[in-house]
């Protein structure tokens, strides 16, 4: 007999599960009218850009680099176009046998091949064309035409050479660019919105930046901005059809204040010594002659050097890379003097009518030491524009030995001493203006009278750097007014630098051009030799940095013998006088005398400029 009871239960049980079967269905079916939904409506236009992706490739057009110029107009820096020989590493297996292959066919020479192993593991990484020889001729590049289906990997194609047309005048100046790190080109493509892909190179060496100088500088605006081609692709990836283009944008020419002719000179009358030369217009601060000596091929650099080569370079005892006009840490010496004097004069330690009696050495009262003139037996009873003329160190011991040396650095900042001087400078040096502070920070030591004594003749812990000793001229030859210095001018460059003054008015200015100008013309003055070199006036002081202290001429003599301790030349120098135009500073390593050696360079380099005027 069947329970009734039984069968109810098992009703309502089948009833349950047919309605849990409906909910499923019903929320499966639910889900796919939203999934339709977002397919179809909401979601089509997502859905449709990255079909469009899936189907698209985007390649990146590089710039062309912006041209540098000197001030005249004349191209220093260029893109150079040439045909060049050029293998696509990561399709390589065997890079020995290809070279091989090429070198019957193309002559390649040792320094092609060393360039191309260095390289080569680095481009295949990152996925970069390599360059195996560059400038083609038209009978090596018929001869790899006819051969090519043997070279699948390999191919010649057009390419620009990044190239200065003075490769040793602006080595340190202009600086070189070189290829362009995962991370920076990643940083760079995406302030752009783009991100590192395949790129149509304009360069030989693929991506660039620079490194040094004003390329390093101002390289966004030399660089320009990426543009890319949008092709169509088929599932392998193979290019079909172009569907758009947006040209890059070049980058921007960039016009220095440089000067071609002036360089030559600089260049030429240095003549590979280890030194720099500075000059500047005064009227802006431009700079129109910036030379380190020795120098290098910005050339070889950017356009492939080998390993070796680049060693060769770096380990160079001459130190080429070293950038010694912004770099280059100098005792000013003796042209420190003039500024000294006006410090006296400022703050009335002295006046024009002040005299010593110069017996050719000073006596420090604390402990008896003697500091001593470079003139046996002194120069006599002496004034200040005398002092410089003649560059009396006894003068200027007593008037520093009376100075408070945190006043003395103060007043020596204000020509441009211990800070920057220059907007556009690569990785330039602030010297040293040293003071009590800095000496017990720096050496454990406190600060000693006689410190400031050699202070005083710019000795002891001061030192400065070519560019600032060019600033340091061109404020005393523009009466305290400057702008900071720059490569390239524009609204940066034009607030000037006053130098205020209470107790220095113009006549002080003029006295002590007249002083300087005595340097040179005045019979008793100490760079005399030069006043045959030129047909204007010039106003000067010149200096010998001493590098080992010695007692008397014969110590000196012995010290000689070896090149390296031997005195450095120095000299500043401004005119024509009475209105100057141009500032310059001379500094050569180991070359003695100021007025005879660094001297006849900055004429030289002085005449060139104000001939072309």
């Amino acid at each position: 007999m069947i329970d009734l009871n039984d069968r109810f239960s098992e009703k309502k049980n089948f009833f349950n599960r047919l309605i849990l079967i409906y909910i499923l269905f019903g929320c499966l079916f639910l889900y796919i009218l939203i999934k339709t939904f977002s397919l179809q409506i909401s979601s089509y236009s997502d859905y449709e850009l990255a079909s469009l992706k899936n189907k698209t490739r985007e390649i990146l057009l590089q710039p062309s680099r912006g041209i540098i110029y000197d001030r005249n107009g004349q191209i220093i820096v260029n893109n150079t176009p040439s045909y060049n020989l050029i293998i696509n590493p990561s399709e390589i297996t065997n890079l020995d046998s290809l070279l091989d292959q090429i070198n019957t066919i193309i002559s390649l020479r040792d320094s092609d091949i060393l360039y191309a192993k260095e390289n080569f593991k680095t481009k295949s990484k990152l996925n970069r064309e390599l360059v195996i020889k560059r400038n083609l001729s038209k009978e090596e590049i018929a001869k790899f035409e006819v051969r090519k289906y043997q070279f699948p990997s390999t191919f010649i194609d057009e390419r620009y050479s990044r190239e200065s047309l003075y490769p040793y005048l602006f080595s340190h100046s202009i600086g070189y660019v070189g290829n362009l790190s995962d991370d920076n080109l990643k940083d760079i493509l995406s302030k752009q919105n783009l991100s590192p892909r395949e790129t149509i190179f304009k360069y030989s060496n693929g991506f660039l930046s620079g490194k040094t100088g004003l390329e390093n500088i101002y390289d966004k605006e030399l660089r320009g901005s990426f543009g890319k081609k949008i092709y169509e692709v088929d599932a392998s990836g193979r290019l079909l059809n172009e569907r758009e283009t947006i040209n890059p944008i070049d980058g921007k020419d960039l016009y220095t204040s440089l000067d071609i002719e002036s360089q030559k000179v600089a260049f030429k009358e240095l003549n590979n010594r280890r030194g720099a030369v500075v000059a500047i217009d005064i009227s802006d601060g431009s700079i129109v002659t910036y030379i380190s000596s020795p120098s290098f091929s910005v050339n070889q650099i950017s356009n492939g050097l080998s390993q070796s080569d680049f060693d060769n370079l770096i380990y160079d005892n001459n130190k080429p890379f070293f950038d010694r006009a912004s770099q280059g840490r100098y005792s000013p010496a003796s042209t420190i003097k003039p500024a000294i004097g006006l410090f006296g004069l400022e703050n009335e330690i002295i006046d024009w009518d002040f005299t010593i009696d110069d017996k050719g050495f000073f006596t420090l009262p604390e402990d008896g030491r003697i500091y001593r003139g470079w003139k046996k037996g002194g120069h006599g009873i002496i004034n200040l524009k005398d002092a410089i003329i003649e560059s009396s160190n006894t003068f200027f011991f007593s008037l520093a030995y009376k100075s408070e040396i945190n006043q003395l650095t103060n007043y020596l900042s204000n020509f441009g001493f211990g800070r920057s001087v220059c907007l556009d400078c690569f990785l330039q040096d602030e010297g040293l203006l040293p003071d009590p502070t800095w000496k017990m920070n720096n050496l454990n030591f406190g600060w000693f009278k006689g410190d400031t004594v050699n202070l005083g003749v710019g000795q002891g812990y001061m030192s400065a750097t070519p560019i600032q000793l060019a600033y340091y001229s061109a404020v005393i030859a523009n009466k305290g007014i400057l702008n900071k210095f720059s490569f390239v001018q524009n609204e940066n460059s034009e607030s000037k630098e006053i130098f205020y003054s209470e107790n220095i008015d113009d006549d002080d200015w003029d006295k002590i051009h007249q002083s300087m100008i005595g340097v040179i013309e005045n019979p008793k003055g100490t760079a005399g030799r030069l006043r045959d070199l030129k047909d204007y006036v010039i106003a000067a002081k010149s200096g010998t940095v001493e590098l080992v202290s010695t007692e008397t001429k014969e110590d000196y003599k012995i010290i000689r013998e070896v090149e390296g301790k031997r005195d450095h030349a120095i000299i500043i120098a401004f005119g024509p006088m009475p209105n100057p135009k141009y500032a310059i500073s001379v500094v050569i390593e180991n070359g003695e005398s100021g007025g005879s050696v660094a001297g006849p360079v900055a004429i030289e380099v002085l005449n060139t400029l104000i001939k072309n005027d």
